[in-house]
């Protein structure tokens, strides 16, 4: 069964609470954003990958992308997390199962809202580095200018 959205296609609009207040997908257009979906706080694989990004937060904010953390979690555990580390959605988006919750995944969404890059990782014990990460923005085609 092929994962939703696919590249090319319109981006499921999305509303949620996070660490740093409400995130409206559709507030975010003409920005280019990227949605981490990820595991689990506090679990081996993906402090990993977080803690990586803050490392080299000049090289990550260099995106030049808004980017958001997407996990089933509540809030109180993201807060945690961030405190110890300096399913919806998920589901719109096919970065979840049942019987792992949400799983490893990157979808790049560009400035009209279209899906460019998806990348869904396996068994989730990788993860995309900031400079792959940079790789597939910079392939993605110029904004638009008009």
């Amino acid at each position: 069964m092929a994962k939703t959205p696919q590249v090319g296609e319109q981006a499921p609009d999305f509303e949620l609470q996070g660490t740093a207040g409400s995130f409206h997908l559709s507030e975010h257009r003409g920005e280019r954003v990227v949605l981490l979906f990820y595991p689990g706080d506090n679990t081996m694989v993906c402090t990993k990958q977080f803690c990586s990004y803050r490392d080299r937060a000049s090289d990550f904010a260099s995106l030049n992308a808004t980017v958001v953390g997407i996990s089933s979690q509540d809030l109180d555990s993201h807060n945690g997390f961030v405190e110890n580390n300096n399913g919806a959605v998920a589901s719109s988006y096919s970065a979840h199962s049942s019987r792992l919750g949400t799983k490893r995944a990157v979808i790049i969404i560009d400035e009209q809202g279209v899906v460019r890059h998806r990348h869904d990782h396996l068994l989730g014990l990788d993860y995309q580095s900031v400079d792959e990460l940079k790789a597939a923005l910079d392939v993605l085609p110029a904004p638009a200018v008009g």
